[in-house]
């Protein structure tokens, strides 16, 4: 759990600090644009949550199929297969959900 919460919170600072409205100073000098609008800080907290839910659906799947197999040794075969499709799907949504979260903070 720790490790998502890191991961999470790396990923919320990155998306803070590229976002396009966090700069100082503009280019010409003006401080117009200087503070950050909510979108920016709404994507990374999006994107730390997308993080936090993946890492913790992983982790559940992966302790389920570890019981199994410790439980029936002889049955390993078909419960590693059956986890993996929605181990793949799982990422798939979670790699989705952080590029909409980039789409959000790079196309303003």
């Amino acid at each position: 759990m720790s490790k998502s919460l890191r991961i999470a919170g790396l990923v919320l600072i990155l998306m803070l600090v590229l976002a396009p409205g966090s700069a100082a100073l503009a280019a010409d000098g003006d401080t117009a644009g200087a503070p950050m609008d909510l979108a920016g800080l709404g994507a990374g907290i999006g994107a730390g949550l997308v993080a936090i839910g993946a890492g913790m659906g992983i982790g559940r799947f992966a302790a389920a199929a570890a019981e199994g197999i410790a439980r029936q040794p002889s049955a390993a075969s078909s419960i590693v297969g059956a986890v993996n499709l929605p181990l793949f799907l799982l990422e798939g949504v979670a790699i989705i959900g952080l590029v909409v979260c980039l789409l959000v903070v790079f196309t303003r």
